[in-house]
């Protein structure tokens, strides 16, 4: 049957065989036959129509295609082709959005700019960075994400975590906490707050460490963003330590194993509440290679988690008489 456009009529077709055509069967529910009110509706890109799967019939022809005018075959070739620029960034202080006049004094085809047009572009690139960082509070995102990507590259913190850090420390800088403060203090106490949100195993020492600024100013940083923004932390989990401190002393897997069964059972007997995570995991690991008879001191576990001798001893202590624990001799 003929479509007769001018009639309104849509005429039914036959439907084809699904391998010849690029088809695309129609999810959405509010899409309805309006003959046989089936929402089984084909979308054929080939021919520009849209087909009813259960009668055939053409709801719409000359469709659209939304998708790009050429095509790829390998996922290098697609990123290649690709016209679109970077996503937005938080860890960027204007989210990336903006352009960047690089320092290349030579044209598409490769010959040298003249000296006036050398000059003008100069000038360009002198304009658009004034542009990009005209206000304060530029000038201070521009430093504050210098700071986290230094921070966040020297203690291997991955990019998800790093832009968790970057929204912290923005909603600090909206809410006025960074006035009067240390703008490094800020970013390491929102990068040591994204970290305890995602439960990345890295502490407050640490990160002080890799800063410019003294572990007590962090601290006090972090408890003010904790307040004023109603960060609700999660409990620290001993578990996520286990293997940071393995790693660090070589202690097999098969130990590991154990410390962790040793610490599901302190969990289990609440022998764990208001404890330190990091000495918890270090004298478990110190209980499981004296159970498995690998040669482990506490001066090595306690250098290794960042904690004193007296702290592993304490926790082996009362692990070993709260949970029962017999070391063989």
């Amino acid at each position: 049957m003929k479509n007769n456009k001018s009639a309104g009529f849509l005429a039914k077709k036959p439907l084809r065989d699904k391998t010849t055509q690029k088809r695309e069967i129609s999810q959405r529910p509010s899409e309805k036959c309006p003959e046989c009110s089936s929402t089984n509706l084909i979308h054929d890109y080939d021919t520009g129509e849209t087909i009813c799967g259960g009668c055939g019939l053409v709801l719409r022809e000359l469709m659209m295609d939304k998708g790009p005018e050429w095509r790829a075959f390998t996922q290098e070739e697609k990123a290649s082709r690709s016209r679109v620029g970077v996503p937005t960034s938080y860890s960027v202080h204007d989210k990336g959005l903006s352009t960047a006049i690089g320092r290349v004094d030579r044209d598409a085809f490769g010959r040298k700019l003249p000296l006036s047009t050398r000059l003008q572009m100069w000038r360009l690139r002198k304009w658009q960075i004034r542009s990009r960082v005209h206000s304060s509070v530029d000038r201070n995102l521009a430093q504050a994400m210098a700071e986290l990507d230094r921070l966040s590259d020297k203690t291997y913190i991955p990019g998800s975590v790093k832009e968790k850090a970057a929204v912290i420390y923005r909603k600090a800088l909206d809410k006025g906490l960074v006035r009067g403060r240390s703008i490094a203090a800020i970013a390491a106490a929102s990068l040591y707050a994204a970290c305890r949100t995602t439960g990345t195993p890295r502490t407050l020492r640490e990160i002080a460490e890799a800063s410019f600024v003294d572990k007590k100013d962090v601290a006090r940083c972090y408890r003010l963003l904790l307040r004023e923004l109603r960060v609700q932390m999660p409990i620290a989990d001993p578990l996520t330590y286990v293997s940071k401190i393995a790693e660090r002393t070589g202690i097999s897997g098969q130990t590991q194993g154990l410390a962790i069964k040793i610490l599901h059972e302190a969990k289990r007997k609440r022998a764990a509440a208001g404890k330190d995570p990091m000495g918890l995991a270090a004298a478990a690991l110190y209980i499981a290679c004296l159970q498995r008879n690998e040669k482990k001191t506490q001066k090595d576990i306690a250098e290794a988690a960042g904690v004193t001798e007296v702290t592993v001893r304490n926790r082996y202590k009362s692990l070993k008489r709260q949970l029962g624990i017999t070391i063989p001799d």
